[in-house]
C-alpha cells in the first residue's frame, strides 16, 4: 500500500536482508550526548599541559578533564568537561579564572566546542607576541592556551590533525636529512632547536621552519610548500 510522506525526510537507512523487524525498531534514545544536565562523575580523566612563556618567570599549568559518554558501547566518546589553569604568577589571575569558567561552561553546553580553538588562537596581544620554544610564533598568551586545547582535542579525536602519518614521516625524514647535511657547521643552540637557525617564518602555521630544500621553499612544521 502506498503511503504519502507529508513531513521532511531527515534521514534514511538501507535495510539489510538479515535484519529482523525487532532490530529495525530498536530505539537509540538511550544514547547520551553532552548537555548541561549531564552530572559530573566522582572521577574524571584529565591531562595537564605546561606553558612556559617569556612573559613570566612562572609557568602555567592547564588541566583539562574529560567525561566518557556511553562507556562500553559503540557510541562511546570522550569529551572535555572542565578546564583549570594554575600558576604561581597571580598577575593574570582574574581574567584567567573568568576564562576557565567560560570555557568549562561551553564544554558542558554540548555541541561542537572546537570553535573555541580558532577564536582563542586569533587573539593578539597589543604589546606584541613571542616565539615559543621550537620557533612557533604566539600572538598572545590566550592564543597559546587555545593551542593547548587544540592539542588536547586532537588527542581525544575531536579535531583531526592536518597531517596524516605519511606526511609526518616525510617531514621528519627531511628534517633529519637537513640536520645531517649541516651538522658540522651547526651551533649548540641550533642543535637543540627543532628547526634550523636560519629558517624563515611560515605564513600558514606561524613557525620559523621554512627552509630551501629540494629546489623549493618548504615548511618543516606543517609541510606547506610553494611547489605544491
Amino acid at each position: 500500500m502506498a503511503k504519502e510522506i507529508k513531513s521532511k525526510i531527515v534521514g534514511y537507512e538501507v535495510v539489510k536482508a538479515d535484519q529482523s523487524a525487532a532490530e529495525l525498531k530498536k530505539p537509540e534514545n538511550n544514547v547520551v550526548h553532552m548537555h548541561e544536565s549531564v552530572e559530573r562523575p566522582e572521577m574524571l580523566l584529565g591531562s595537564t599541559y605546561k606553558i612556559k612563556t617569556p612573559l613570566s618567570d612562572h609557568a602555567l599549568y592547564i588541566t583539562i578533564n574529560d567525561i566518557i559518554l556511553n562507556e562500553g558501547t559503540e557510541h562511546e566518546q570522550r569529551r572535555p568537561f572542565e578546564i583549570f589553569i594554575n600558576s604561581k604568577n597571580m598577575e593574570n589571575f582574574q581574567w584567567v579564572l573568568a576564562l576557565t569558567r567560560v570555557i568549562s561552561a561551553v564544554f558542558r553546553k554540548g555541541g561542537d566546542s572546537t570553535f573555541l580553538v580558532e577564536e582563542m588562537k586569533a587573539v593578539f596581544d597589543p604589546k606584541g607576541g613571542y616565539f615559543k620554544r621550537g620557533g612557533k610564533f604566539m600572538p598572545s598568551l590566550v592564543a597559546e592556551i587555545g593551542e593547548a586545547i587544540e592539542t588536547h582535542m586532537q588527542m581525544i579525536g575531536m579535531i583531526k590533525s592536518e597531517l596524516d602519518e605519511h606526511q609526518k614521516a616525510f617531514i621528519e625524514k627531511k628534517k633529519q636529512e637537513l640536520k645531517q647535511a649541516k651538522k658540522p657547521e651547526m651551533s649548540h643552540a641550533e642543535e637543540e632547536s627543532s628547526f634550523p637557525e636560519g629558517a624563515s617564518l611560515c605564513g600558514k602555521c606561524s613557525t620559523k621552519s621554512v627552509v630551501y630544500m629540494d629546489g623549493c621553499m618548504t615548511c618543516l612544521s606543517c609541510g606547506d610548500s610553494k611547489c605544491g
